[in-house]
């Protein structure tokens, strides 16, 4: 036999033995597959991991879910949270040179004239907390709140604060907070995504990054539920196939994945196997959770909503809390309306009434229901308004440093206001909080080290807070 002829054999023997093994492959997990039509899970081939298995963090952890009401846009700090009385006795007037120095704004000439707050500001509470009379809702919560009136971050624009503001990067495809959180911590559901997005008003600046699992394995992202129709587009199986084909061709197809996944161990094929199971899950979980008419009139008046029906913010506040109560870890809100270049007074009365109510609501609702003390809300946006005007005398350009943002539950100090900005809300005075000092607080209450929980791409490690980032322990209960 020539040396032609041998190759050849050895060929023929290996390419038996391969289509051997994948046959077999094939049949054992044809065996191990089982019918979800009596409400049973399919067998799982041993290679394929199950990214959304529930984990216990590393470090002991105040939250065990999180609740983010993005309010995209950026509300004015100015009108809501932070009263400067010194700005209104200097409206008009041009702000102090020394302030202006190396500033940059987005729109305006920042030598613009001062613009005093637009609304009246009143303490509350037993912790005598100063809210915007625009927010009588949540005036009445204040003592479970957590005020932080000193944020700042590098981007002042919406699109690349939006997305430092979830990814702890101005960078596209980094994962977004709700993702590590997922990575970290997995799912107690099984029925429903570990990372629910809701939205409503406007689409937000940064789009899916803001809610995107970036590099990491696709399971980790967040998926958007719509207020009408389907809650997942094509949800719904097509007319002429039923429950039964549908599985037939599920099982088959997951035969073949786990055929692929035990050749070529590529995560993003389990995470397909995963995505599949849980789209023929949702088909009965999903329109169950979005029936509000399950809920009393009691609670529907509490948050606001008129009608089961209506698709607004109210009603994803609601969803909010029926998504955490079936064991989905993160859940995300956009709302965004608060871009008041003009219209200053009007924006930020119409964005309050659309949100006020229902925001204290839910807190009130987590609350009663015990859910509180271990489910992390926070409410804020991107970045925040200047101290200067924007169109004629009704309006504010971005400013990115100084802004206010609050958190309620999860570990964080009830009834505080933390840190001051100087007398004109132009910078931060003291106890400054970058977005990255943030994001290591959260992950903190979360039960990681924020500079331990990593995932290796291209060579290195990247982290939520990426290379910087403290632990803010003042507002730590």
């Amino acid at each position: 036999m020539n040396l032609t002829q041998q190759l050849q054999q050895a060929q023929a023997q290996l390419l038996t033995r391969r289509w051997f093994l994948r046959d077999c492959g094939i049949g054992m997990a044809g065996i191990a597959a089982t019918s979800l039509l009596a409400g049973e899970k399919p067998a799982r081939a041993a290679a394929t991991e199950n990214h959304l298995a529930p984990r216990l963090p590393p470090l002991p952890a105040k939250a065990k879910r999180v609740i983010y009401i993005f309010q995209a846009g950026a509300p004015s700090q100015l009108e809501l949270f932070d009263n400067k009385p010194e700005l209104t006795k200097r409206d008009g007037q041009l702000p102090p040179a020394e302030l202006l120095k190396g500033y940059r704004a987005a729109f305006i000439n920042p030598n613009s004239a001062l613009l005093g707050p637009k609304f009246k500001f009143a303490k509350h509470g037993q912790c005598g907390m100063e809210l915007s009379e625009v927010l009588p809702h949540t005036s009445k919560i204040v003592d479970d709140l957590c005020l932080i009136r000193t944020m700042n971050t590098e981007a002042v624009n919406h699109a690349p604060a939006q997305i430092m503001m979830n990814s702890g990067s101005q960078q596209f495809g980094r994962p977004s907070f709700g993702s590590w959180t997922l990575y970290g911590l997995g799912s107690e559901s099984q029925d429903l995504p570990g990372f629910v997005v809701l939205t409503s008003a406007k689409g937000t600046s940064g789009g899916a990054s803001n809610y995107g699992c970036g590099f990491l394995p696709t399971t980790y992202g967040g998926t958007p539920f719509r207020s009408a129709g389907d809650p997942v587009l094509y949800l719904s199986n097509p007319a002429g196939i039923d429950t039964e084909t549908q599985r037939a061709s599920l099982d088959a197809l997951s035969r073949l994945n786990d055929q692929a996944l035990k050749s070529d161990h590529d995560p993003d094929i389990s995470a397909r196997i995963q995505s599949y199971e849980m789209a023929y899950r949702l088909q009965s979980s999903a329109p169950e959770l979005m029936d509000l008419g399950q809920e009393t009139k009691e609670t529907l008046d509490m948050y606001g909503i008129k009608s089961p029906k209506d698709a607004n913010f109210a009603r994803n506040c609601l969803l909010a809390r029926r998504l955490i109560e079936r064991g989905v870890r993160f859940v995300q809100l956009f709302h965004e309306a608060w871009d008041q270049h003009g219209n200053l007074t009007g924006g930020v009365k119409q964005n309050a009434l659309d949100t006020d109510q229902a925001s204290a609501a839910l807190i009130n609702d987590l609350k009663q229901r015990g859910l509180l003390k271990d489910t992390l809300v926070i409410w804020g946006g991107e970045f925040g308004r200047t101290p200067m005007v924007q169109g004629g005398n009704d309006g504010r350009d971005h400013h990115n440093r100084s802004f206010s943002l609050w958190l309620a539950g999860g570990g964080v100090k009830a009834g505080y206001t933390h840190g001051q900005t100087d007398e004109l809300g132009f910078n931060v005075a003291t106890g400054s909080v970058h977005v990255n000092d943030l994001h290591a607080t959260l992950l903190h209450l979360l039960g990681f080290d924020h500079t331990q929980l990593t995932y290796r791409f291209q060579g290195r490690d990247y982290r939520l807070t990426d290379v910087h980032g403290q632990i803010v322990s003042e507002i730590l209960a």
